[in-house]
């Protein structure tokens, strides 16, 4: 309905541009014309086509008007439909919400949910049994002081005691008088004669 609208204004609209073309050629030819009877003929005819021209547009906008409308009302119409449709939809998924709901058991998924929190405390005391230490002595605040005390008197000794290292790094003493031989030594260090026995320290 509505093309067979469209196609009748399209008709219109094209009688409506010839008009248009015959009225620009009467224009012309007035702008030639001198005034007289022969112009005013002219301008009767351009009369005449300007009052078809003027019927035309009206018939036209009214046809226009008319496919609108139609429009209008398939577009109302289409939406109706669509609307139909989204309800009836709505109302088959709230029946399938409703059909599935009734399988599930609220008061079975609040005891899965205490068994689920029992099986995990159990978990958690399992393994902090299995993290149990054992004799291990139990220390207060005063022994940590203590422990940090004596930790800061070491450190304090092991700087005053880097002389010590310097002085064993020193050069030994020489353990003969200069210009003697060493000679035999026991294993303690001490000069022997020949036959082992420890020489005499003569002045």
């Amino acid at each position: 309905m509505i093309h067979r609208v469209d196609g009748r204004a399209d008709s219109i609209e094209k009688k409506i541009q010839k008009l248009d073309l015959e009225l620009r050629k009467y224009r012309d030819q007035m702008k030639k014309m001198r005034e007289g009877s022969a112009k005013n003929m002219v301008k009767q005819k351009a009369l005449r086509i300007l009052k078809q021209k003027k019927m035309y547009e009206q018939q036209r906008d009214q046809l226009m008007q008319q496919s609108f409308n139609l429009e209008q009302a398939n577009f109302a119409t289409q939406t109706l439909k669509d609307t139909k449709t989204t309800v009836d939809a709505m109302k088959l998924g709230v029946k399938e919400m409703k059909k599935e709901y009734k399988k599930v058991n609220i008061d079975q998924i609040e005891d899965l949910q205490d068994d689920m929190s029992d099986m995990m405390e159990q978990a958690n005391e399992i393994q902090e049994s299995l993290s149990r230490t054992y004799g291990m002595p139990e220390l207060d605040d005063a022994d940590l002081d203590a422990e940090l005390d004596a930790l800061g008197d070491e450190m304090m000794l092991e700087d005053d005691a880097s002389y010590l290292d310097e002085a064993a790094n020193a050069p030994a003493v020489p353990g003969t008088l200069p210009g003697e031989s060493e000679g035999e030594k026991s294993a303690e260090g001490i000069a022997v004669d020949e036959f082992g026995l420890p020489k005499l320290q003569t002045g």
